[in-house]
């Protein structure tokens, strides 16, 4: 029986996909969307909206505990209803799933078909036994939590951030294994629902790719909000104890063991690569399975391209939209677009949340820059005292040599849409100098960023 023929093939419907699709589809194109599991990929249903809607929750319930800070009176104990919290975030992902879904079952010249896609050949996909073909094809797969081979493991019930979000309890003691930007979320998260938290890392600090002070300002950050911190944790073990799970560390200060209810695993992530027969169709991967591409996404395979986390050039929603750009843009409108031209910017909602962008003092040193920096704590940001929340600080770093603008770090309120000031000037090419002309709007976080910009140090 003869393969069912498209013009195009998209598997997985991301935040790259169902883009794609469309854009395939206005030029005439028929394509299939294929789609193993859930419409909206890792974003839409166990990231970005599920845990940012939690965290605006958490958020509540912690400026309701500081209600008399701002002169205002709440009568009765604070309650948090983590069935309904929960539930208002079911509510919003399960709306944003529907409404991709819909989007691409009412897409013109597209035919959703649902199902496990795998090569067969370079041109050739099957899906549960039926054969599709096609001379374009884009792989959007995402990516899915690590699992790390500690002692132990294998026995205790341990949590992913997946698994995390489908509780229907809140839990009484939650012990996280990995200080990054997954666990930190979560950790404030619940520990503000009213779970007794801890946060093991391996490493010396939290969130190593950040520079040390920022590092330090977060610890600082959670542990003032009861959320404890080991840090430096070698031969981390698991134990089930009953109901519980005993997680055993070698640190060098605080109890060999801390006993969890919960015990959540947000260690790294890894692409969804190792079931998609790539080798049939000759697509090269790394070590680490992330799929080869060049700077035009195209992988070594002709005709077909890998877009957002699966190919290891970012691991953020916006960075996979970005690639459907990059590639469509160069497929249809005759340009030239590279992904090594991006500047990269990303944020950590803790609160206040960390917004940054290019690359940190630290890197920036490695990479032989001379550089000067400006920093502002928020206790003189008047935006910050103003809302009562003047944790944090703002902090740029520039070129010294060319007045070039190499990047930001904004811990403080608002911090992750402030930063979008200094991504933007970067995008365009502006110096640091020409950012101090700026007339920003008082009274903001981000008026004080062309001040920074004129008060740099070497």
């Amino acid at each position: 029986m003869s393969p069912r023929s498209f013009d195009a093939i998209v598997i997985g419907a991301g935040q790259a996909g169902p883009s794609m699709a469309g854009r395939l589809t206005a030029t005439g194109m028929s394509v299939a969307m294929i789609e193993r599991k859930l419409f909206g990929g890792t974003c839409v249903n166990t990231g970005c909206t599920p845990t940012k809607a939690m965290v605006a929750s958490a958020y509540a319930a912690q400026l309701a505990r500081r209600a008399g800070e701002y002169g205002v009176t709440i009568g009765g104990p604070l309650g948090v209803d983590f069935k309904a919290v929960m539930a208002r975030k079911d509510g919003i992902v399960g709306a944003s799933r529907g409404g991709v879904e819909a989007w691409l079952r009412g897409m013109p010249k597209c035919t959703v078909i649902q199902g496990h896609a795998r090569f067969k050949a370079p041109k050739a996909i099957e899906v549960d036994g039926e054969a599709l073909s096609a001379d374009k094809i884009f792989l959007n797969v995402g990516g899915r939590a690590v699992i790390p081979d500690l002692p132990g493991i294998a026995d205790a019930p341990v949590l992913t951030n997946v698994s995390l979000l489908q509780l229907d309890r809140l839990p009484s003691r939650l012990v996280i294994i990995g200080g990054s930007y997954i666990g930190l979320e979560f950790a404030q998260v619940f520990r503000r629902f009213g779970s007794e938290v801890t946060v093991i890392e391996r490493a010396p600090r939290l969130i190593g790719r950040e520079d040390p002070d920022v590092s330090d300002a977060i610890k600082t950050i959670l542990e003032a909000e009861g959320v404890a911190v080991r840090l430096g944790a070698e031969c981390i073990r698991f134990e089930r104890r009953g109901g519980d799970v005993a997680v055993g560390v070698d640190c060098t200060a605080g109890p060999p063991e801390i006993l969890g209810s919960h015990v959540l695993v947000a260690v790294g992530r890894r692409p969804n690569t190792d079931d998609l027969g790539l080798e049939a169709a000759g697509i090269a991967t790394d070590s680490k399975g992330y799929i080869a591409v060049d700077d035009e996404l195209r992988t070594s395979a002709p005709g077909v391209w890998a877009l957002g986390d699966c190919n290891g050039r970012g691991a953020f929603t916006h960075t996979a939209y970005n690639d459907f750009e990059i590639a469509a843009a160069n497929l249809f409108d005759g340009a030239a677009r590279k992904v090594s031209t991006r500047v990269p910017g990303y944020a950590l909602y803790i609160d206040p949340p960390l917004g940054r962008v290019g690359i940190t003092e630290t890197e920036a040193r490695q990479k032989g820059h001379r550089v000067r920096i400006g920093m502002r704590p928020m206790t003189r940001v008047a935006r910050a005292v103003e809302k009562g929340e003047a944790k944090g600080f703002m902090k740029v770093v520039v070129d010294a040599e060319n007045d070039r603008i190499l990047g930001a770090a904004i811990l403080g309120p608002g911090g992750d849409e402030a930063v979008h000031g200094v991504l933007e000037a970067m995008n365009a090419g502006v110096t640091a100098t020409a950012y101090t002309h700026a007339v920003p709007i008082h009274p903001t976080v981000s008026e004080l960023i062309p001040t920074i910009f004129g008060e740099l140090k070497p």
